[in-house]
């Protein structure tokens, strides 16, 4: 995305990235305070070629030295999730933000488990942590909320796995939920292990981020009510377009009474329901405020070029609060 929009970028808001470190468990590790040369980047990973090649490599090739030596202004932790410690990405975050780096990261666990310890660290330090990629991938969300919302948030509740998304709508056509499941990872879009989608984990993730940095609740794992879509009969999922209804695997939170509480599971919604109209991998959010009543947010969830439009969004807005 950086080629391809370079012109454009530096145009339309003076903005010229320089990448000058890249740390990769299979392909190395690089330095180049002068900046790495990204055509020569993006050949030498289309090659599965050693990263090291490129440029320097610091003492100890890991990804505290890269944090540490690169002299970056801004860390971009691009790690799997992992929900249960939301490691290593917690750890390589807070190294970050107490060396004065800002943070973008598109890994769900440190933000759905510590986000607001992490937005402390980054206000005491001086710098900007942002998670736009975290939720719904590129289509615009905490931006919008940042940016765009002037009264409070009550309630909301969408459909934030495209995954789960894509078998249920492969479900009402008559497939079998495995042979839904098989045809999501033939195209890429389940994992061999389907179970966090599948099971509702990536989704309560998203949900937990949006009802604890949203909403300003403080909730847990272990606090949110998880269904997945797995015990769901096809039969039922077929037949429910000629009753009038659809079945989606709704992620929703809500402040209620002083308290936050938030919940992930399938539900059959009405056809008059915005969220009942997102078919395949796409994600929905609906959003209810007081007193501008409901909108509905509707995009891509998923992909690497989705992804990096929000890791690039992200950037483009601690570029503008530095300027």
């Amino acid at each position: 995305m950086l080629l391809r929009h370079s012109s454009w970028l530096r145009e339309r808001f003076g903005f010229s990235p320089k990448i000058v470190a890249l740390h990769d468990l299979r392909r190395g590790t690089v330095l180049s305070p002068s900046g790495l040369d990204l055509r020569a980047l993006a050949k030498a990973w289309e090659e599965n070629r050693n990263l090291s090649e490129l440029g320097e490599s610091p003492g100890r090739p890991d990804a505290f030295s890269v944090i540490q030596e690169s002299q970056a202004d801004a860390v971009l932790e691009l790690t799997p999730t992992d929900l249960s410690t939301g490691e290593p990405a917690a750890s390589h975050i807070r190294a970050a933000l107490s060396l004065g780096k800002h943070v973008v990261t598109t890994n769900k666990g440190p933000v759905a488990l510590f986000g607001k310890e992490l937005l402390a660290l980054a206000r005491e330090n001086g710098v900007q942590f942002r998670f736009e990629g975290t939720v719904m991938a590129g289509t615009p969300l905490f931006s919008l909320i940042d940016f765009g919302i002037a009264t409070p948030i009550r309630r909301v509740r969408g459909i934030l796995n495209g995954t789960t998304n894509f078998i249920l709508t492969q479900m009402e056509e008559g497939k079998t939920y495995a042979e839904a499941l098989a045809e999501a990872q033939r195209l890429g879009y389940a994992e061999t292990d389907p179970t966090a989608d599948v099971e509702g984990f990536d989704a309560l993730a998203k949900i937990l981020i949006i009802a604890n940095m949203v909403l300003g609740g403080d909730l847990r794992v272990q606090d949110v009510p998880r269904e997945g879509i797995t015990k769901l009969d096809p039969k039922e999922v077929q037949n429910a377009p000629k009753e009038g209804f659809r079945w989606k695997l709704v992620a929703e939170a809500a402040w209620e009474e002083g308290k936050v509480w938030a919940k992930v599971g399938p539900e059959r919604l009405p056809l008059s329901d915005p969220l009942s109209q997102v078919l395949g991998v796409l994600n929905a959010l609906t959003l209810e405020f007081d007193p501008l009543g409901a909108i509905t947010v509707i995009g891509p969830g998923a992909g690497p070029e989705v992804t990096g439009h929000a890791i690039l969004s992200d950037l483009l807005a601690i570029h503008k609060g530095l300027q």
